[in-house]
């Protein structure tokens, strides 16, 4: 009996003690997938040595007991608390994680401020495709690029490592995903700063602001919540031909406000209005008349502007650019950023204009040339181009000289005497005329030779007789040819007394006739005569040597003795 008690005895702690290990281990198995309390037990090379409370302690890397910054301070003995995930492994020690451990309490406050869209904070710690990773107290979570500022950021180093503010948007604990943004709590920001802003902004005031985004007009300027527009014409007094040329996108700059519109929150900025307006006294700095050197800025069709200081330009016309090259595109006669010498010509500092000139800083070649080569002086030239009126002829200097068609040759027409040229040609000029104020010059060919004109009308006067040659027979008369070939004209009502005799038709080309000089035209250099006349004036002769028809003789009588005198006048000096 008592070997039976004995033995039931043993039986029941057996029993005992299995139902203990059962409900031990029932209890460890619980424990797994749960944050388990654990002491530091010892830290060996990387890994912490813990006691959990089983039969076998864990080991957990010492990294995972760091921050993104670096390693956390551990000491044996302390506690910590664990993620268990198994009661142990092939070696028999228990599977602890302390990253886990943190990513289930950083979880559960987590899903607390998402349910309450409070602000978290964290820490970005990498880069990933299409955005960055956060440290969320042990939860890491996904930063899209959009979704790191306001305005694209170039470059996110200032921002790594750093505790920055975190607005959650999504999270799924089953999957382990949480997506942040930054920039939802910069523009909860900028609105609250955007109404102080709005509220308290007034015309004249200064403030600092970022260059948001440039224009071919402008840049916008972000001011804190809003924006506004930076003309191209207000960034400085020099010019500028576009945004980009002084400002950068993220560029941090101080400006003025010059307008302001409450009601469409419409603000108008400037920076050159922060700077002394380089205009004020222009009159006393560029007086007309005065020479100064400046640089090239812009070249347009009809001109160039010249940068005297930064902030004053003034315009070359292209009419002021050039004594000899007309009608030249100012494009090449200077280039941009080219340092020239300009004359002040005109200021008008109401309009911000000054006139320049840039070839009055040159010797006028039209003075240059009449000092050099006064009216008479002959020349050689080439014939540059041929007009209806006239050839144009190479001077030095390289100026050009007309000579009119008129002025070519004595005899011929103007039409005939052009003809006979071509471009290119080296012809002999004599200078008639040189007007400096409208640039011309005339010239002459004719005039190197005297007029034979002149010395042959030289003899002639009104009221000789002369033996012509008819050479042409038209329906107002007929022309003739007088000494040494110079044209003369008889006029239907002139080719005889009798008025049924005036007709040009009885007379032949080559015939010759007497008559007599009733004009020299030497400026239309030409003779006028009449065949009438000289019978007229014979008539008188006549009448005064043979008597007159009131003696009883008849106009007949006296006229055929006056015929049979000639005739025999004429036989006697045969």
């Amino acid at each position: 009996m008592a070997q039976a008690a004995a033995r039931s005895e043993s039986m029941g702690g057996m029993e005992s003690f299995a139902a203990l290990l059962e409900e031990s281990l029932g209890t460890s198995d619980s424990l797994e997938g749960t944050v388990v309390k654990g002491r530091i037990i010892t830290i060996e090379n990387d890994n912490v040595l813990i006691d959990v409370g089983l039969k076998s302690e864990g080991r957990v890397a010492l990294k995972e007991f760091g921050g993104p910054g670096g390693n956390a301070e551990l000491k044996p003995g302390d506690t910590v608390e664990v993620y268990l995930e198994r009661m142990e492994d092939k070696n028999g020690e228990a599977v602890l994680s302390r990253e886990k451990a943190k990513r289930e309490e950083a979880w559960t406050l987590l899903e607390k401020s998402f349910n309450d869209q409070s602000r978290v904070t964290g820490v970005i710690f990498g880069r990933v495709k299409g955005g960055f990773t956060v440290d969320l107290s042990g939860a890491v979570a996904f930063l899209p690029g959009s979704q790191v500022d306001i305005r694209p950021v170039r470059d996110i180093s200032p921002l790594l490592g750093t505790p920055q503010p975190f607005q959650i948007l999504k999270m799924d604990r089953s999957r382990g995903n949480i997506v942040v943004s930054r920039r939802a709590v910069l523009e909860e920001s900028r609105a609250e700063a955007r109404s102080e802003l709005v509220a308290n902004l007034k015309e004249g005031q200064v403030l600092q602001g970022v260059v948001k985004n440039i224009t071919d007009y402008g840049a916008f300027v972000d001011l804190g919540g809003v924006d506004g527009l930076l003309h191209v014409t207000d960034i400085a007094w020099r010019r500028i031909n576009h945004p980009s040329e002084a400002l950068q996108i993220g560029q941090t700059v101080t400006v003025q406000v010059i307008r302001f519109n409450p009601e469409t929150q419409r603000i108008s900025l400037g920076m050159k209005q922060l700077e002394a307006d380089p205009w004020e006294g222009v009159e006393a700095k560029y007086p007309v008349g005065a020479k100064f050197k400046g640089r090239v800025t812009n070249i347009t069709d009809y001109g160039a502007f010249v940068e005297l200081e930064p902030g004053i330009e003034g315009l070359v016309h292209v009419s002021e650019m050039s004594w000899t090259k007309k009608n030249v595109h100012p494009g090449k006669i200077v280039s941009t950023s080219q340092e020239v010498e300009v004359m002040v010509l005109d200021v008008d500092p109401q309009k911000r204009r000054i006139s320049l000139g840039l070839k009055q800083c040159l010797d006028n070649p039209w003075e240059s040339f009449v000092d050099k080569f006064p009216a008479g002086t002959e020349l050689e030239g080439e014939v540059k181009n041929i007009t209806e009126f006239g050839l144009f002829v190479g001077l030095p200097g390289d100026i050009d000289g007309m000579v009119h068609m008129s002025d070519i040759d004595w005899n011929k027409s103007g039409e005939e005497a052009i003809a006979e040229f071509k471009k290119g040609d080296q012809v002999k000029v004599k200078v008639l005329d040189v007007d400096v104020e409208k640039e011309r010059i005339s010239l002459g060919i004719k005039q190197l030779s005297s007029d034979p004109f002149e010395s042959a009308a030289a003899g002639l006067k009104k009221g000789d007789v002369v033996t012509c040659t008819v050479t042409a027979i038209t329906d107002g008369g007929i022309e003739v040819a007088v000494a040494d070939g110079f044209q003369g004209f008889i006029r239907k009502s002139d080719l005889s007394r009798e008025r049924s005799e005036q007709r040009p038709d009885r007379f032949a080309v080559g015939e010759k006739v007497d008559a007599k000089v009733t004009q020299v035209d030497r400026g239309g250099r030409r003779i006028s005569l009449s065949i009438k006349a000289k019978e007229v004036e014979e008539e008188k002769q006549a009448m005064q040597e043979f008597g007159s028809s009131d003696s009883g003789a008849s106009l007949g009588d006296i006229l055929g003795a006056a015929l049979r005198r000639a005739q025999s006048k004429e036989q006697s000096d045969e």
